[in-house]
């Protein structure tokens, strides 16, 4: 099957999108059909139509853009030839199992929600940001899909974020935790605190509440949100992240003696860049969906499209959205255990 790509979206498109998908399609072999979906003039400049054919390329005709700044909605409804429109209707179509894009979040999400049907037990989609810590990796879902959420739709991105770490992440028997304001069962609001009841009752492996501190540390696998709270967490992380970084850049060249230290540990920044480069996740998948939906970057370059893809290609062969129903239904059979006959 066949991967769209949504070929105009992002800072840096086409360039940087067009050249990921060349990588991504010499690092598979050809094996999957790779769809760029966009402005075929603009396309072409970085693409030759000879390269496409020997690494099984293809380019679907879209006329117009849905730029950053514009409103997702919106967007969607005036510009319905838009690269992002036409490469979620493959996937809708079945020309393609997955679309990638490192355009507007907003119309990627609102475009599958319009366009593609929910899975089974699932009401509202979320998206999975993989987070680095310590000693590896936590999902922090949701990062901005869902902002307004019920308990019912944080147990659903529980199960969904579940399901990314056991069967793409290959963690075992991830740990799920909540983002609260304190670790006790008594704190935070009234969404927390139901949704706390709630999972105690499932068949996850609930660790209980976790602070902001502990996405960082390992505490869980999977931190569970809605996606207003998730998406000012991610921020600030990314925030932080560039504030360190420049600060250690400012320290850096006050001295020779540091500016020699630096150079000595040159090999250990470089490791220490690659853990915190969003580049190397590739993207954030948008659950929830029958599809796979894959939202990159804004500024992905083409190492960040190409693991992107890469993403989307072990969401389909690990058959994830299958994954989540069976885990949806397990759940829910887990809690009618627990009601009162």
């Amino acid at each position: 099957m066949s991967i769209a790509i949504d070929a105009m979206g992002g800072d840096y498109a086409p360039k940087e999108i067009v050249e990921g998908t060349i990588l991504a399609a010499q690092e598979s072999s050809g094996r999957r059909t790779l769809i760029l979906v966009g402005d075929p003039k603009r396309i072409h400049e970085f693409l030759d139509p000879q390269q496409a054919k020997d690494l099984n390329i293809e380019i679907r005709p879209a006329s117009e853009v849905i730029h950053m700044h514009e409103t997702p909605v919106a967007g969607l409804r005036k510009k319905k030839d838009s690269s992002i429109a036409r490469a979620v209707e493959l996937v809708k179509k079945g020309q393609a199992e997955a679309v990638v894009s490192a355009g507007n979040t907003g119309a990627c999400v609102a475009a599958t929600k319009l366009k593609l049907r929910f899975l089974k037990g699932i009401d509202r989609p979320a998206i999975a940001t993989v987070m680095p810590n310590l000693f590896g990796t936590n999902i922090l879902i949701d990062a901005g899909a869902t902002v307004d959420c019920s308990p019912e739709h944080l147990i659903q991105f529980a199960v969904m974020g579940m399901c990314y770490a056991k069967y793409v992440l290959k963690k075992e028997n991830p740990r799920i935790g909540l983002l609260n304001v304190g670790e006790e069962e008594s704190k935070g609001n009234h969404l927390t605190k139901e949704t706390f009841k709630i999972l105690r009752k499932t068949s996850l492996n609930f660790v209980g509440n976790v602070e902001g501190r502990d996405v960082f540390r390992n505490v869980a696998d999977v931190t569970v949100t809605d996606g207003f709270v998730g998406n000012v967490a991610l921020k600030a992380a990314e925030g932080s992240a560039k504030l360190l970084q420049n600060f250690l850049k400012q320290e850096i060249v006050k001295s020779w003696p540091s500016k020699l230290g630096a150079l000595l540990m040159k090999k250990s920044f470089e490791r220490m860049k690659r853990r915190l480069d969003y580049a190397e996740y590739g993207g954030a998948p948008l659950l929830g969906v029958d599809g796979v939906c894959i939202i990159s970057h804004g500024r992905s370059n083409a190492k960040a499209m190409k693991n992107a893809i890469r993403v989307a290609d072990e969401f389909i062969q690990n058959k994830v959205n299958r994954h989540i129903e069976d885990e949806m239904d397990r759940v829910h059979r887990s809690l009618l255990n627990e009601v009162p006959s």
